[in-house]
């Protein structure tokens, strides 16, 4: 019953100096919600840059073109030569007659001159088309693919999709780091903050010791008190980023200028938003009071 009082009083306690010290606290407020705003929104970017990259290297496609005289005998066993491979992710058969018959649908020029063919006489090749589970083996998996008999030819943007899977991979790196860099800047900004708030209140502190308060009962206030301080500054961030991107994901229907650059679901990151940014909030808000007592004031 005395620890549950003790903690209740220090939280009592952690309250009250932070209405007491109302300015100090509200410029400690203001630096955590400003911070934490710019956290969020770099991790909101984040989260669809590494959306749209995983979405355009799923999209990329082997073409594996079948020769003409194939045997359906051997366009089976081609097709378990390809899954037989490591970096298979799924594989689809096209005949010549299913894509000529697409063709003519697309396109009412192509039509009439595909029209001129039948079955018997059909120009094109039957195909399978690829899709593979790391881009970065595309080049070695498509070789594979072009040494297996009765494959004509093998097609997926070779060159491009490399330094497209490049790209993508530093982009990623650079979001991590940006997102990475602004919590260590937000924990030495809200730090900072806290250590010139318990500086002004030095006195205070000084007249707890000359009245026989132990070290810990010193710093557990603090401990607390930067705890609130980090909760209500995770608040306003919390609310603006979460409203903020719903409105944006609704009003753009879920697509970026184009359909092929789709947003995050709400639903699938705020939670996990949220969390992290009080979290942040929280920790930083009552690590950087803890130490600023133990460190900046030699108690």
């Amino acid at each position: 019953m005395k620890v549950i009082r003790i903690i209740y009083n220090t939280i009592t306690d952690g309250f009250k100096s932070v209405f007491r010290n109302f300015s100090l606290s509200l410029a400690s407020i203001s630096c955590i919600t400003i911070t934490l705003i710019l956290v969020g929104v770099s991790i909101i970017l984040s989260e669809n840059v590494n959306k749209f990259t995983d979405d355009i290297e799923k999209d990329v496609t082997i073409v594996v073109y079948i020769d003409k005289d194939a045997t359906t005998e051997e366009i089976e066993k081609i097709e378990d030569n390809i899954k037989s491979l490591d970096n298979i992710d799924s594989i689809e058969f096209l005949s010549k007659e299913e894509i000529r018959k697409d063709m003519s649908n697309d396109s009412e020029g192509i039509g009439n001159i595909l029209g001129e063919y039948d079955e018997a006489t059909n120009p094109l090749l039957d195909e399978y088309l690829v899709k593979v589970k790391d881009t970065e083996k595309i080049g070695k998996t498509a070789a594979s693919i072009k040494e297996i008999a009765k494959v004509n030819t093998v097609k997926y943007g070779e060159g491009m999709v490399e330094e497209l899977v490049k790209i993508f991979d530093v982009v990623k790196k650079i979001t991590f780091v940006i997102v990475i860099g602004l919590i260590v800047v937000t924990a030495f900004l809200i730090s900072n903050t806290i250590k010139i708030t318990i500086n002004n209140r030095k006195r205070q502190i000084e007249i707890m010791r000359l009245v026989g308060a132990s070290n810990g009962y010193i710093k557990l206030p603090f401990f607390f008190e930067g705890i609130i301080l980090g909760f209500l500054g995770s608040i306003i961030p919390i609310f603006i980023i979460c409203y903020g991107y719903i409105f944006l994901y609704q009003k753009m229907n879920g697509i970026l200028f184009t359909e092929v650059i789709s947003l995050v679901n709400p639903d699938k990151i705020l939670l996990n938003l949220m969390l992290i940014l009080m979290s942040i909030g929280i920790i930083v808000g009552a690590f950087g009071s803890y130490f600023a007592v133990r460190r900046h004031l030699k108690i």
